[in-house]
């Protein structure tokens, strides 16, 4: 989840000076469309693809692993918060030995 924030956040530190730069190429009144459109193409919808795809890849584990349902597990980043690692479908941080139930999931 880190990956899609830092790539958004590099989109973005080199598309405001270039669009700042691409003001003068174009006249006013065509400025406000090309703001918002390159907004939306380059920072914002890259981010939204990359988050559907790190879903689709994780999916699994959040749903139907030991892991899910424990509660130092964090669907958000996917991540075991006691061991600070990364479970996947081959692969449980503690072994199962330090799960303990989440009564909210």
């Amino acid at each position: 989840m880190g990956v899609i924030v830092f790539w958004t956040l590099i989109r973005t530190i080199f598309l405001i000076p270039l669009l700042f730069v691409l003001v003068d190429t174009f006249e006013f009144k065509f400025w406000w469309i090309v703001m918002p459109m390159s907004i939306y193409g380059i920072i914002i919808h890259p981010a939204i693809v990359q988050y559907k795809l790190f879903q689709q890849i994780n999916k699994e584990v959040i749903f139907s692993s030991l892991c899910s349902s424990c509660k130092h597990f964090d669907s958000t980043a996917v991540i075991c918060m006691k061991y600070d690692k990364h479970p996947s479908v081959d692969f449980i941080p503690c072994d199962g030995k330090d799960w303990e139930y989440n009564k909210y999931v």
